[in-house]
């Protein structure tokens, strides 16, 4: 269904065909606001947009979406403004991982994170922004506990995922209280980031329990409401995060190198 109406909340997620985007659909349509689903895969997406819809009662639009192009966000700006939806919450989800030593990596695929996981966020935070501000809506940028300190064996991963919080505190600060804005940091969650990402051989992953998709969504979500502006779910996680305030800089990519390194390396 398309063209929620404009006095209901509407919320746009990216990457929402799985993992935290697919969880975060959920909770937000059981807390009644229309959704605009956004990632490339398009039939899992409307799948989604109609079991949202007859679970929840909402409206559910599904927008195909390549934000990995350099383009990708202004086709999916568009897109919206041409169903003549107005959104008034922005949930920046879209991004992946990559596994190994940078200097055995392929240069196109990091390069191509990098547009998905910092600039597409970037840009699609400044064409809705007028909106949020508006609808003095909602804003949650989807960063990492990897934010937090460097990251041997996913570098690049874990400097885009610092970027991700360090842009969505700033802008937090300069909007005050005209958009609700928060930084999302999980840490490693069963999702199909680990497969994207060719980490199953991490030692972050290998052989341990990881909270579900489903609960750092609803963590995430009860945080926002809650007026959180940075939130990190998981106890062990939040501990890890204030933790290299006071560690020096060096031994602290040591620890994560040694956590992070494949299993037997």
């Amino acid at each position: 269904m398309t063209n929620p109406s404009k006095t209901q909340r509407t919320i746009l997620i990216t990457g929402a065909s799985g993992g935290i985007g697919e969880a975060l659909a959920h909770e937000f349509a059981k807390g009644g606001a229309h959704l605009v689903l956004a990632a490339r895969s398009l039939p899992k997406l409307q799948a989604l947009a109609r079991t949202l819809e007859q679970q929840h009662g909402i409206q559910a639009t599904a927008i195909q979406a390549d934000l990995e192009a350099a383009d990708g966000a202004q086709r999916l700006f568009d897109a919206v403004e041409a169903q003549g939806i107005t959104v008034t919450g922005l949930v920046n989800n879209a991004g992946y991982g990559l596994f190994g030593e940078f200097t055995d990596s392929a240069l196109a695929p990091e390069l191509a994170m990098m547009q998905l996981n910092m600039t597409s966020l970037v840009a699609l935070t400044k064409l809705f922004m007028p909106d949020l501000r508006q609808n003095r809506g909602q804003l949650l940028n989807v960063a990492s506990s990897a934010a937090f300190q460097p990251g041997p064996y996913m570098a690049i991963y874990y400097a885009t995922k610092a970027f991700v919080l360090s842009f969505t505190e700033a802008i937090a600060e300069e909007l005050g209280s005209e958009v609700r804005v928060m930084a999302l940091c999980p840490g490693p969650t069963a999702s199909g980031f680990q497969d994207k990402a060719a980490m199953h051989d991490s030692a972050l992953v290998k052989g341990k329990r990881l909270p579900t998709a489903q609960e750092v969504a609803a963590s995430a979500y009860r945080a926002l409401h809650g007026g959180q502006r940075v939130h990190i779910p998981g106890a062990m996680n939040w501990l890890m995060a204030q933790s290299v305030r006071f560690t020096p800089r060096r031994m602290v990519t040591w620890l994560v190198a040694q956590m992070s390194k494949p299993v037997g390396a």
